[in-house]
């Protein structure tokens, strides 16, 4: 399936910046973080329905209704049977039976596999050079449990000596208690961990709450005092702290 939190982006002021130093580790979000899928989910939910039977759905539309149904769910997205729910909630009124009763199971297969996914341009250079900083790394997403095997298979789980998933924890961010316990396995006080995502929300507004220092990534806005437009700045802006 999809991605288990809608984009969002805020123009906040808030005054806080990125730090430059006092930063041991580094953690990620995922999706339209690290990865974003390589065409859109209207484009195959769109495909699959057709090769079912179900032809001249428009991928536009489909789009609208998925991210209008995630949008509605608060994002949090943890197992196969809320993502059962989210494509039958998207194609209803559009056919019949619902996915859920036909071709569901290819739907989840399909973003399961990894080359649905492409890897941002700045994600590797940014892993290696943290990491050669002597930044640890982890990932803390939102996601179900298709996600370790899919960064194995894309080659990015051995860059995170810590990969906390809400599928498997049993809360979503901004929840605390994952940005707690993801302090905890690295052994370190939240105030030197720094949480990057997508999500204004659940990424920022979340880390914040839990201690971390944090900075929203927005690919398609200027950087700003809590916002990159590159995980690249933060390879200027990081350094590590003995």
């Amino acid at each position: 399936m999809g991605l288990p939190s809608a984009r969002t982006e805020d123009e906040s002021n808030a005054a806080v910046s990125l730090p430059a130093g006092k930063i041991k580790a580094v953690t990620f979000d995922v999706g339209h973080t690290l990865i974003e899928p390589r065409d859109s989910v209207g484009n195959i939910y769109a495909e699959i329905a057709s090769r079912h039977g179900r032809p001249g759905l428009s991928p536009a539309e489909l789009d609208r209704r998925f991210l209008k149904v995630l949008q509605a769910r608060g994002g949090a997205v943890n197992t196969r049977a809320d993502w059962e729910e989210i494509a039958d909630d998207t194609f209803a009124g559009l056919i019949d039976p619902p996915p859920s009763q036909s071709f569901f199971p290819e739907l989840f297969e399909r973003f399961a596999q990894a080359t649905e996914w492409r890897i941002y341009d700045d994600v590797l250079p940014t892993l290696e050079a943290l990491a050669l900083r002597g930044i640890r790394l982890g990932i803390i997403s939102n996601w179900d449990d298709r996600l370790r095997p899919l960064l194995t298979a894309l080659g990015l789980a051995s860059h995170f000596e810590v990969t906390m998933i809400s599928a498997e924890f049993g809360c979503s961010k901004p929840a605390r208690e994952i940005f707690d316990s993801t302090a905890k396995q690295f052994q370190l006080s939240p105030t030197v961990i720094l949480h990057v995502g997508d999500n204004w929300s659940a990424d920022v507004e979340g880390a914040r709450a839990a201690g971390f220092q944090a900075c929203q990534i927005a690919r398609s806005s200027p950087a700003g005092a809590d916002r990159v437009a590159s995980l690249l700045e933060l390879v200027d802006r990081v350094t590590s702290v003995d």
